[in-house]
């Protein structure tokens, strides 16, 4: 299956839109998981863009940009590895570790260069504040959005567009003479989201929080134990019973965020009702100093 001229075209251009999104419109359509889900629909494999998203996602959970630093751009990479994946037939945890990873690494050296760039539109703008030119400032301000855009769009497009060869030939070659290291890959993939949480882990106040990570992890697994079992019983039962219309569900990740979000509230809410503040420091020293004072109706 080759990439038409309108799939390299509309990936092109949500490549350039998503780091713009990320930057400043903030509508959660720059996520990993919303790359799969788009490249996956342009490329007519829904479950095999969510497969990689959704594992780009949680490879970078707990990774952010602090002080401007640039990180590996999980967009791209899921694009060009969904695109890949489902036009050669690829094996998706084997494009997560063979394209989406490198790929998302060597972009940071494009981000790099859009913020080298950006630095030239901000100096028109400092000119223009002294200036007192409002206009300008705008339009120097929109004229910014081009390096980021033109980062991500460019290698996009030129690896969809001239880079289908070379990934073709490595993915036989992945699957070939070097099937061990292809195998290695997709192992590499599929472990890939436990260092996400890793690293989100490293970055939380587990260590004040532990009960709560605890009671979470039991929670969601018992949870998810047995509404698998139930629906594994469904399936089961209406495969041997005639006419049985009942349906089992199995458990949405919403009622365990909610589970999540209720034992938060409570957290939130036990904290609230803490005194704090100078009034209750000042309260509190008085009721320390009293302590152990012999009232005059006591002798």
């Amino acid at each position: 299956m080759n990439i038409l001229w309108w799939q390299i075209l509309l990936l092109t251009l949500y490549a350039g839109y998503q780091i713009l999104d990320e930057l400043q419109i903030y509508s959660s359509l720059s996520a990993p998981v919303f790359a799969g889900l788009f490249a996956g629909l342009v490329m007519g494999d829904i479950k095999a863009g969510l497969i990689i998203g959704g594992s780009m996602q949680l490879t970078v959970l707990g990774v952010g940009t602090f002080g401007g630093a640039s990180k590996i751009d999980a967009n791209s990479g899921t694009i060009l590895a969904t695109a890949f994946s489902i036009s050669l037939g690829m094996n998706p945890e084997q494009a997560i570790a063979a394209i989406a990873v490198p790929v998302a690494s060597l972009m940071i050296q494009l981000d790099i260069l859009a913020r080298f760039a950006n630095t030239y539109f901000a100096h028109r703008i400092d000119k223009m504040v002294e200036d007192m030119n409002y206009k300008g400032i705008e339009r120097n301000f929109l004229m910014g959005a081009l390096p980021w855009s033109l980062s991500r769009m460019i290698p996009v497009f030129l690896a969809l567009a001239f880079g289908g060869g070379l990934v073709e030939k490595v993915v036989s070659v992945l699957n070939g003479d070097l099937k061990w290291l292809g195998d290695g890959l997709s192992v590499a993939g599929a472990v890939l989201p436990a260092v996400g949480f890793a690293i989100l882990l490293r970055y939380l106040p587990v260590k004040k929080h532990f009960p709560y990570l605890i009671l979470g992890f039991t929670v969601t697994a018992l949870l998810g134990t047995i509404f698998t079992n139930m629906q594994l019983l469904g399936t089961s039962v209406a495969s041997v019973v005639k006419d049985f219309s009942g349906v089992f569900n199995a458990l949405p990740m919403l009622a365990v965020a909610l589970i999540g979000f209720a034992l938060a509230a409570i957290s939130y809410k036990n904290g609230q009702m803490i005194p704090s503040g100078p009034a209750a420091k000042k309260e509190n020293a008085a009721n320390n100093s009293d302590e152990g004072e012999i009232e005059d109706d006591e002798i």
